[in-house]
């Protein structure tokens, strides 16, 4: 359902952008502009040093990150205001989380897991505010998140197992013809997690706020009739909520099963 949901998606804002021009009076729409990197200051290049609106709000994100995790808990009452027990019901969440799928010798990894958690959390809740930025949306930011999960697996699933770690990719259990054509399979498949892993993240966040552009432009051009849009924008903001938290959580245990292989390589 959510490829589904994607494609949809695309569909529809390619429509808007190939058919909704500025020749037709009042339908200019530009689903993907909201997406631009701009420097916070100037108009000027873009260099890697540069501080732009995506640095500002994963900036913000990490900020919001303090506040709770940090600030919000550094009573430690018995009784727990409702900042600390948000802080402790995603801390308990992630927590299982990693027990139940990579294993108990899972859970000195659960720092990171629990970072890469709550930062694509807040990453998409902040993207969700009026005029701000969604850094989740850009594959650059979820190629890294990605890719840094991929290394840190590898390296692990060597450190931890050295030559036995490529008993991934040779499944014993079938039939010993098969098995060379399976490890190139797995092999390939291997390679590719970094790419659907990171892929999934900004695509579906992207398609959602693209659509949500796209009615809004609607409901800007069909004057007396914009209420029909914004129903639609509604529901589309809603199920936007509800993907924030969901694309956090499938990113998060796909790391925890790609980590379980790394500590139990075995078929």
């Amino acid at each position: 359902m959510g490829k589904i949901a994607l494609i949809l998606a695309l569909v529809i804002v390619a429509a808007a952008t190939l058919f909704l021009q500025p020749e037709h009076a009042g339908l200019a729409i530009h689903p993907m502009d909201q997406f631009e990197i701009s420097p916070l200051f100037g108009h000027g290049d873009i260099s890697w040093y540069t501080p732009t609106n995506v640095t500002a709000w994963m900036a913000i994100a990490v900020l919001c990150i303090i506040l709770l995790l940090v600030v919000g808990t550094r009573r430690r009452a018995i009784i727990p205001t409702r900042t600390q027990s948000i802080a402790e019901s995603a801390y308990g969440f992630v927590y299982k989380m990693v027990e139940d799928v990579a294993g108990k010798d899972a859970v000195g990894f659960f720092p990171y897991i629990m970072t890469l958690f709550m930062f694509i959390v807040f990453a998409n809740f902040l993207g969700l505010l009026p005029f701000s930025f969604t850094t989740t949306s850009h594959i650059a930011v979820t190629a890294i998140l990605a890719m840094l999960v991929f290394l840190t697996v590898t390296i692990v699933g060597f450190v931890k197992n050295g030559t036995a770690f490529l008993g991934l990719f040779w499944v014993s259990s079938a039939p010993l013809a098969l098995r060379p054509v399976l490890a190139i399979i797995e092999l390939i498949s291997y390679f590719v997690r970094p790419v659907s892993h990171s892929i999934r993240l900004a695509g579906n966040v992207m398609a959602g706020h693209a659509v949500i552009k796209v009615f809004a432009g609607f409901a800007g051009a069909l004057g007396m009739f914009a209420f029909l849009p914004i129903f639609a924008i509604t529901a589309v903001y809603a199920l936007e909520v509800l993907v924030a938290f969901i694309q956090a959580y499938v990113f998060t245990i796909l790391t925890c099963v790609y980590l379980k292989d790394a500590l139990h390589p075995s078929h």
